[in-house]
């Protein structure tokens, strides 16, 4: 029995909790990514920021391990240092939080429904699980060589054969790995 939250949402009548149309985000992001690619000869991508970020903190111990590092090599052009793909991903966590501060709703959901069925109310266990996970698309990305910013969105756009293996691959894991930890029940508490 679908719960009255879950009506709403089917019917699209999300205003209450305050959702843009995936429609309008989509069509940002295609801009965005217009502009980048016109403007700056630059793709869209997020994770290789954080290769970005460990090496700048790093560097302020080592730099010249830094600089000689094969891996940080491939991703840190010159001397490391805060570039436009941080300023992007900086400006990504700033942006939700003002479309939160901003947005309809005045409740903030710790812990949604689906994750209290399956793993409990607890706040700790919640974002344990969101940091854990975080770290294991972290881990992903990076061996696959981009993000799904970077390959379903800027490598989708081009065309690019592994972008959109990528990205089909991300979606069977998903499903996959939804089903492994939800299983058919889990269709019930959301």
């Amino acid at each position: 029995m679908m719960s009255e939250k879950s009506r709403k949402i089917g019917r699209g009548n999300t205003s209450s909790k305050g959702r843009w149309s995936p429609y309008v985000v989509g069509a940002g992001i295609g801009v965005l990514s217009w502009i980048t690619f016109g403007l700056m000869d630059k793709a869209l991508g997020t994770s290789t920021t954080m290769v970005r970020l460990a090496g700048l903190v790093e560097s302020v111990f080592d730099l010249e391990h830094v600089m000689n590092n094969p891996y940080f090599a491939k991703y840190i052009v010159s001397k490391p240092g805060i570039e436009w793909q941080m300023m992007l991903v900086i400006g990504l966590v700033i942006g939700a939080f003002i479309s939160a501060m901003h947005g309809n709703t005045s409740q903030v959901e710790k812990v949604p429904d689906l994750w209290k069925w399956r793993f409990g109310p607890s706040v700790f266990g919640r974002y344990a699980g969101a940091f854990v996970g975080g770290g294991l698309v972290l881990f992903g990305a990076r061996l696959a060589g981009g993000c799904t910013s970077g390959h379903g969105i800027s490598g989708g756009l081009q065309f690019a054969v592994s972008s959109w293996v990528f990205f089909a691959a991300f979606f069977v894991a998903g499903l996959i790995t939804a089903f492994l930890i939800y299983g058919k029940e889990g269709r019930h508490h959301v």
